[in-house]
This record gives C-alpha cells, sequence and structure tokens, in this order.
C-alpha cells in the first residue's frame, strides 16, 4: 500500500553509458519526464556522485547499489536522499585482511595489482590499512595500477613471479580481472589471487576448473556453508531457478541462473528497498528516509543489513569464499546437482568476516557523524 493505495511498480531502465554527463542527463530525464520516485544504480564512484547530486537537486531517493567509494557518502558528498545499500571499499580491504592474518593464516608476501582508477586505489589502500591492523607480519612485496581494459598482463606476472609474492591482490572487475586471472595461469603463476569480481560464468568458464581453483573471492552474498540452511531459502532458490529456465534472452544465460553472489545481492538490495517503501506506505522522500536511517533488514540468505543513520553506509557481515572443484562442492551446495557448474571451480568453503571488524568508515568531520560507530 502506498499512499493508501495498491500501486504496481514499474521499472524505467536507463543507460548511462558509463559516462558522467550521460549519468546526469539521463537522471534528470527519470525524474523530470518519467517522473520516477528512485533512481536506482550504478557503477562508477564518478557516476554515482553525479547521480546523487541529482536526486539530492529535485529531492529524489537515490540507492547506490554498486558504487563502493566510501567518499560518495562523506563531507560535501553526502546527501540526506541517497542510501548506500552495498560494501564500501574501506570494507573490503579491511575484510580481505581479516581474513589472510585471523582466519587462513597462511601467506603473508602480497601483490597488490589493481585497475588505475579512483576505486583501485582505494581498494588498495584499505587493503594495506588492514593488513596494518589485522596482520602486522604480512609484507606488500609488489604494488602497480594498470589501465582500463588491459590486453596484455605478462609485464605484470613477470614483475609478480620476481618478487616472491604468495597472493595477487586485486580489485579489477570483468574484463580486466578475468584476463589478469587467464594469463596469470598460462603464464606459470598459479598463486592465489584474492579478488571480488570473479564470478560470472562465462569469464570462470574461460578460466576452467584447474584455473579457478584456489580463487579467493571476498563476497557481499556470502555463507558459511553449506548454502542451504533452512527450507524458506531452499524454496527462494529453487523459484528463482526454475523461473529461469522459462525466461528469453538475455536473462535466460548463466549469469541469471544462481541467485548468489553479486546478483544475489542487488536482488536483496532492491527487496529492501521495496520493503523500506511498504514500510513508509508511502513514496514521500521524507518518510522513506525516516523509515530507512537505522533499519535493520534481513537478506533471504540470513544475513542482516544495517542501515547507519549518520551517513546512509550500510553495516554488513561478509564472506570470504574459497574455489574448490565442482567434486569438492557437495559440502557447500548442499541441494542437487550439488556444485555450481561442471565447468570451472567455486566456492567449497566459506569464512564470515564479521561487521564489527570492518565498520564502514567515518568521516569525523561530518557533525552529523559525531559520536557515532
Amino acid at each position: 500500500m502506498i499512499d493508501g493505495k495498491k500501486k504496481l511498480i514499474q521499472l524505467i531502465k536507463g543507460d548511462m553509458e558509463f559516462k558522467p554527463d550521460v549519468t546526469k542527463k539521463v537522471a534528470e530525464r527519470m525524474i523530470l519526464e518519467e517522473k520516477v520516485n528512485v533512481l536506482w544504480g550504478t557503477a562508477g564512484t564518478p557516476n554515482v556522485k553525479v547521480m546523487n547530486e541529482v536526486a539530492n537537486k529535485y529531492k529524489v531517493i537515490a540507492q547506490n547499489t554498486a558504487a563502493l567509494t566510501d567518499d560518495l557518502y562523506e563531507g560535501a558528498n553526502f546527501t540526506r536522499y541517497s542510501f548506500m545499500t552495498c560494501w564500501s571499499s574501506s570494507q573490503i580491504g579491511r575484510a580481505m585482511a581479516y581474513y589472510f592474518g585471523q582466519i587462513r593464516k597462511k601467506e603473508k608476501k602480497f601483490y597488490i595489482l589493481c585497475q588505475d582508477t579512483t576505486f583501485g586505489h582505494v581498494f588498495a589502500e584499505g587493503f594495506k590499512a588492514g593488513l596494518k591492523e589485522y596482520y602486522p607480519d604480512a609484507r606488500i612485496v609488489g604494488e602497480d595500477y594498470h589501465k582500463l581494459f588491459l590486453a596484455d598482463f605478462a609485464p605484470y606476472m613477470t614483475k609478480i613471479k620476481a618478487s616472491g609474492a604468495e597472493v595477487i591482490y586485486t580489485g579489477d572487475f570483468i574484463p580486466d580481472a578475468a584476463n589478469l586471472i587467464k594469463q596469470a595461469r598460462q603464464l606459470g603463476v598459479n598463486i592465489p589471487i584474492a579478488h571480488i569480481y570473479v564470478e560470472d560464468p562465462p569469464s570462470l568458464t574461460e578460466i576452467g576448473v584447474e584455473g579457478s581453483n584456489g580463487l579467493i573471492q571476498l563476497s557481499w552474498y556470502g555463507f558459511e556453508g553449506p548454502i542451504f540452511k533452512n527450507p524458506e531459502f531452499i524454496k527462494y532458490y529453487k523459484n528463482w531457478n526454475n523461473a529461469w529456465k522459462k525466461w528469453k534472452a538475455p536473462y535466460n544465460t548463466a549469469n541469471y541462473e544462481h541467485p548468489l553472489g553479486s546478483l544475489g545481492s542487488y536482488i536483496e538490495q532492491t527487496y529492501w528497498l521495496l520493503s523500506v517503501i511498504e514500510r513508509a506506505a508511502s513514496a514521500d522522500p521524507e518518510k522513506i528516509i525516516k523509515v530507512w536511517e537505522g533499519d535493520k533488514y534481513q537478506y533471504a540468505n540470513g544475513k542482516i543489513q544495517y542501515m547507519r543513520p549518520c551517513d546512509h553506509k550500510t553495516v554488513q557481515d561478509l564472506h570470504v569464499l574459497e574455489a574448490v572443484p565442482p567434486a569438492e562442492q557437495k559440502a557447500f551446495f548442499n541441494i542437487p546437482p550439488y556444485y555450481f557448474s561442471k565447468d570451472y571451480s567455486a566456492a567449497g568453503r566459506g569464512f564470515k568476516i564479521p561487521a564489527d571488524k570492518i565498520m564502514p568508515r567515518i568521516d569525523p568531520t561530518m557533525e552529523r557523524c559525531k559520536g557515532a560507530r
């Protein structure tokens, strides 16, 4: 019920072409012509910065589901109208460091290889800060930043081999992340690669079972294992999967087979938004803000999300997933067919990183956040 009436949900897609100037035009068109109540998205810190500015100008709710830079919700960038429901870069780096230093306790020499972008640098700084906090015995033996859509990773692999690194740490997104892993394996660099984005089936299939075995992924929609612990989540998964089998292109591809990983997070972030609107019983931005600030919401997989009121960043547990071959996934993927795919290695073990160990960064200059944690 919205404003006392039952209303259908309408989704309107806008292509921002991964360009801030286009993002601005699309966001304004959505608000002024399409009369949307919420801007939902999107990839790229510069694009979400523009989306938030437009939302603030027209007093429309914006939901940031995919841009991870903490700066977007700090200082002059903060706006009451935007909520960061995804994870943040400060959480990611420290979570990986916590895993290697407090859980895995094995490798000590790390090589950072990230894209030369705002996020790439912030991603690396978060990891270095996390190592100081949770793994002081670890060392960074190399650090490089490459251009986007790089075709040849061979020079970096040569440097990594020479460095004696035991782990490659990367925040690259696809296609760079997949190319990095494929070329690493082709060139004999078989050390673990810690990442967040190599989860799409086409890329993993190209990498293969052997190449993807031992990959270490930090996930924002993960599990300690087994995945299917309760009947409700099994029903949720099967309903999605059965529906997927009937969908038409482009949604009938392997990318949409499992409502898990990043896809699972995007689905659940959207459900959180809809739950907030339902409980606000209104599309009025002020009523939505009142409900969402300080809200707790449970995902279908049991994960709890908390919206920190002062800066609209989400406090949440994260999970690290270790990839194993299909034959070893049964204890984790514990319903038929007992594996994600026969074509690549995937999660076989999961470890929780507690939210209180990876609290999102707080800007001490923000008056709203005085005394917040």
